[in-house]
């Protein structure tokens, strides 16, 4: 059925996930995939939620239904990780995550009987893999990204290791994480169920936090110590993956150990390189050309294809080649460091430094302000309508030009309005 004639939850709940910066363009295969994971009722109860995290009380009074059904309700769709349900202070509390890095990946982060992994899979390719509008949206829009790389730090010299900061650790990560869980990768599960899976571990991507807590809870991840962690991070290492984990400062929520072939992080950064899809670390590989011998193993380890031979114009020897990395696109994670056994590989630092959100709130902010959105952030509760109304109107006064902005902002004379034009809109 075309999802043109589908007036139903299911258009409902793609409006909903389109509120939020990590948008889900509308297609015949998304809508699939919504069918798979939710029912109509359920869609378009979850299309009612907000954006930021509620409680069963902020649900029922949504669904105008008894607290005892929501509960059952929220309950049901959390054991399913469509929603994330998260212990604070004694209370329960649920969120709604985007469909990546979100429900998307946790509804193939364990093997289940309620959905047919293989349709989901050949699904999710289509909607991912040969669809572009999707990846475009996630990892192309806008300057602030979804994710954020993370050094090897074997490969740091003893001078440049001492101006990392804590938070761009992965090891840092694992070991002051409150809560820690492993699972399945999902996009080398994806890929088994269409024969293009690659040998790299599947069971390795790490989650931490209330989204561990959450996930773990439900089997959808194992719960580990913070040994076995650093052990999954320096098998990682050893497999040449990449960790591909949330941009913030605080409260890292994952870390994928990712592949070049089959993670969909990696692929954007092989499509859309330059314009940055992925947010680099402070490193770039410097290549000593004394010891650089052309072997090529620094270019076969590199993911993202940063990594090149080109000649060494030696007339001598015409033939010889040696290693080039295309600093537009490298990623900073120094997997071809490793592989170099002349030592001709080293990290050095950037001339500018990376920028990283203090925390997820301040990041889906910042994604909301470059590509749209702030006002559904902002007024969120979309049950009533006077949020519905303030919403619409912020929108429209967001998206003028900025000579219109302020005489927007004079003529509907609000304080507030104007308050938020200066802080958001600038």
């Amino acid at each position: 059925m075309s999802h043109t004639t589908l007036k139903s939850g299911y258009t409902e709940l793609v409006d909903r996930l389109n509120r939020f910066p990590q948008g889900a363009p509308p297609s015949e295969s998304l809508y699939k995939i919504l069918q798979l994971l939710f029912s109509e009722r359920e869609a378009g109860l979850v299309a009612l939620l907000p954006i930021k995290p509620f409680t069963a009380e902020q649900a029922s009074r949504a669904w105008k239904m008894n607290l005892t059904e929501t509960r059952k309700v929220l309950d049901g769709l959390s054991s399913r990780a469509i929603l994330l349900d998260m212990e604070q202070h004694g209370q329960t509390t649920y969120v709604l995550p985007p469909p990546m890095a979100g429900f998307f990946e946790f509804s193939m982060m364990r093997l289940r009987d309620d959905v047919d992994p293989q349709v989901l899979g050949e699904l999710f390719y289509q909607y991912l893999n040969v669809e572009e509008e999707f990846i475009r949206a996630l990892f192309v829009n806008g300057e602030t990204q979804l994710g954020r790389t993370f050094v090897q730090e074997p490969m740091l010299s003893e001078d440049n290791a001492l101006h990392v900061l804590d938070y761009e650790l992965a090891s840092e990560v694992i070991q002051t994480a409150i809560h820690r869980g492993v699972g399945m990768c999902y996009c080398r599960h994806k890929m088994s169920h269409l024969d293009r899976a690659c040998l790299a571990p599947m069971d390795i991507c790490m989650t931490f936090g209330g989204t561990a807590q959450s996930l773990t809870h439900h089997g959808y991840a194992r719960e580990i110590d913070a040994k076995e962690g650093m052990d999954l991070l320096q098998e990682a290492y050893e497999n040449g993956l990449v960790q591909f984990g949330e941009n913030v400062r605080q409260g890292v929520s994952f870390i994928c150990n990712c592949c070049g072939c089959c993670c969909e992080a990696m692929i954007a950064a092989r499509k859309f390189g330059v314009l940055n899809p992925i947010h680099t670390t402070n490193f770039l590989p410097a290549i000593d050309e004394t010891y650089c011998n052309g072997c090529g193993k620094c270019v076969t380890a590199c993911p993202i294809e940063a990594m090149s031979l080109v000649s060494t114009n030696d007339p001598h020897r015409p033939k010889m080649k040696k290693a080039k990395v295309d600093e537009n696109v490298c990623l900073g994670c120094g997997v071809c460091v490793r592989q170099c056994d002349k030592g001709s590989l080293s990290l050095r630092e950037r001339a500018q430094r990376v920028i990283t959100p203090v925390n997820s709130v301040h990041r889906v902010v910042m994604m909301a302000v470059e590509r749209g959105g702030l006002e559904d952030l902002i007024f969120d509760n979309r049950t009533m309508w006077n949020h519905r109304a303030m919403a619409a109107v912020l929108g429209a006064v967001l998206r003028l030009p900025p000579v219109q902005r302020t005489l927007a902002s004079q003529q509907v004379k609000s304080r507030y309005l104007e308050y938020l034009i200066t802080r958001f809109a600038s």
